[in-house]
């Protein structure tokens, strides 16, 4: 395909590359297609390619931990990941695409290939692209000095209260004293619910269906109901999180959780109604935006919710070392290497082999995770506290849960029991094993990779592992697998939050599970530095790996273990002489069968074929 020239010219003018320059700088790309929501890139891995947008639009966002923030969208004719040309840069944002795109793209070999055939071209361009990375920045440093002007201001405090009494609030929050009193109760692990953008998500969907709901029954009047809605679709939108300032380890079921999100909707309500912050008696936290409501049914929904919508990060990023894998074991289809059991000598098998049963591993890993997130879609909405439906109108639990269902996308549906749903903390210990097992898988892999690796000269040393970084601060060229340690370790944590969330849902008595913050803690955090490990495996581990085809091939003709594969043709006595006498005098088993005449080269050689030694065939008679 040749690009089009309206294209060439947008980009030329965006970029201030010339027309002539991008031509002959993407004349050896290729067009890429990718579907609505797919990721082009993650950020902090390592950048592949660059590219020119020729259809459709790009979303930039920023944020591994639990929370992103918009960044930037791309539009056809930008250049996009030019930072490909600054060495050893990584992605600092991540891209995706809502509604598809098609880019066409030049990959960093290519890339490396025009700095040493055409310098000349290779160094015009770069200096244009400083040149623009140079005005963004200056952009995005005056956008952030107009931030910080816009909300530094403070203008004064205002008093608040509830049961326990008065309390001051600053009036720059638009949190209000049930948050300030958990913050001050519950100062354990810094990790906040703003760390958390799906939960902050998930609350925002179940008090807008809420409002909604009691709208439509007669219970809120409508200008409240918009104002509690408009304040929940800037949550939405990624605004006002840093409100969310209650400590993940928390007391009261979720309670601190589910007022703070009642109190920031509250006063941001109040301020599109026009009036100030804290005056309550127009839009009150417990009496309007929890209309209808109890902690024990909003918080575990929202929990739910977030869940579903990090299941959808996590299996993307799976589906990324899945793919990868996938292109190993292609490239490795005709390197032939021993298998082994219980770290022993086993038969013959290809790499390729190997990284295809790593790959199904994941398949079946995320296919476990999917069909544990469709318990996520029952939900006890209308339960309110024990699960009677108190304090709700005839007929709200049917209508807000059809309401969520619509505004998340999801499924969702009103469980059979609310009493039941509402105190059976059994569906998070299904998703949390099930995330075990992931982990499991995950790990093991890596457990592969590092002995596949190891070495270089006293090691297995079959594969080489991509070099990261130097490996010790004594001893000189030492390099570490440090990418499969780090999942490793990634998969242990996983692997400890499925006992605590076992622990915790067991804790459930009576009518309600008291412990569901440190579930929603450890289901949210493991899925997040799960989906962040396979972005890195892939990216930083997977695809760079080479395969020391030599040395897989020495191990085969050297192994004990080649004799089983001789059993059929030389029969088994013959074998067991052979595998007795290369183990007592360190000889080849090769070698020994050619000496004793037992088969020829020719035979030998044919029998070590790839394809003839591990797949079942007819076997030659000798």
């Amino acid at each position: 395909m040749i690009l089009e020239k309206s294209i060439l010219k947008r980009a030329a003018k965006s970029s201030g590359i010339s027309e002539e320059d991008l031509t002959q700088f993407f004349a050896e790309g290729q067009e890429k297609t990718y579907e609505p929501n797919e990721w082009l890139f993650q950020e902090s891995t390592p950048r592949q390619w660059a590219g020119i947008i020729l259809e459709g639009d790009i979303e930039l966002v920023r944020g591994l931990h639990g929370t992103s923030r918009h960044v930037a969208t791309m539009l056809a004719g930008a250049l996009i990941s030019e930072g490909t040309f600054l060495e050893g840069d990584a992605h600092s944002n991540s891209g995706y695409t809502r509604n598809g795109a098609v880019v066409w793209q030049i990959s960093r070999e290519k890339i490396e290939a025009l700095k040493e055939n055409k310098t000349e071209l290779y160094y015009r361009i770069l200096s244009r692209i400083a040149v623009g990375i140079n005005r963004r920045l200056r952009v995005l440093s005056s956008q952030l000095h107009r931030n910080k002007q816009d909300t530094s201001v403070v203008s004064g405090f205002r008093q608040e209260y509830d049961s326990l009494g008065q309390r001051e609030i600053s009036d720059h929050v638009y949190y209000g004293v049930q948050t300030q009193r958990a913050m001050e109760n519950f100062p354990i692990s810094g990790v906040h619910v703003s760390n958390f953008q799906h939960l902050i998500d998930g609350l925002a969907l179940v008090k807008k269906a809420a409002a909604m709901a009691n709208k439509e029954l007669g219970v809120l009047d409508q200008a409240k109901a918009d104002a509690i809605c408009k304040a929940c679709d800037e949550l939405l939108a990624g605004k006002l999180h840093e409100n969310f300032t209650v400590d993940m380890f928390q007391g009261g079921a979720g309670t601190s959780t589910n007022m703070c999100a009642n109190e920031v909707i509250a006063n941001r309500g109040l301020e599109i109604l026009g009036f100030n912050k804290g005056e309550y008696d127009h839009l009150h936290p417990n009496d309007h935006v929890n209309c209808s409501q109890s902690t024990n049914d909003a918080y575990p929904t929202a929990i739910k919710l977030s869940v579903l919508l990090s299941k959808l990060n996590l299996t993307r990023s799976m589906t990324e070392l899945k793919d990868a894998l996938v292109l190993k074991a292609e490239e490795f289809s005709d390197v032939l290497k021993m298998g082994r059991t219980e770290n022993q000598d086993a038969v013959p098998m290809t790499l390729g082999q190997e990284f295809s049963a790593y790959a199904v591993m994941i398949d079946s890993a995320m296919n476990a995770i999917e069909r544990s997130a469709e318990e996520f879609l029952m939900i006890n909405m209308g339960a309110t506290a024990i699960g009677t439906g108190i304090n709700s109108p005839p007929g709200y639990a049917n209508r807000v849960t059809e309401i969520l269902a619509d505004i998340s996308g999801f499924g969702l549906q009103r469980a059979q029991n609310l009493v039941e749903a509402t105190q059976n903390a059994g569906s998070f210990v299904q998703m949390s094993a099930t995330l075990k097992r992931a982990a499991v898988q995950v790990s093991k892999i890596c457990n592969d990779l590092r002995w596949m690796s190891s070495g270089p000269r006293c090691g297995l040393n079959e594969i080489n592992l991509p070099a990261m970084q130097p490996g010790s601060s004594i001893m000189p060229g030492k390099v570490n697998p440090v990418i499969p340690e780090l999942v490793n370790q990634i998969c242990y944590q996983v692997m400890g939050y499925d006992a605590v969330v076992s622990m915790a849902a067991e804790a459930s008595e009576l009518e309600l599970c008291m412990a569901e913050p440190i579930i929603a803690y450890d289901l949210l955090h493991g899925m997040m530095i799960l989906k962040n490990g396979c972005v890195t495996l892939a990216s930083r581990c997977i695809v760079g790996i080479e395969a020391n085809r030599d040395v897989c091939r020495g191990y085969v003709e050297n192994s004990i273990g080649l004799v089983t594969a001789l059993v059929p043709v030389i029969g088994y006595e013959p074998s067991a002489a052979i595998a007795k006498e290369a183990l007592k005098t360190g000889g080849s088993v090769y070698e020994l069968v050619m000496e004793k005449g037992l088969l020829t080269k020719e035979q030998l050689d044919d029998m070590l074929k790839p394809e003839n030694m591990t797949d079942p065939r007819d076997i030659p008679k000798k």
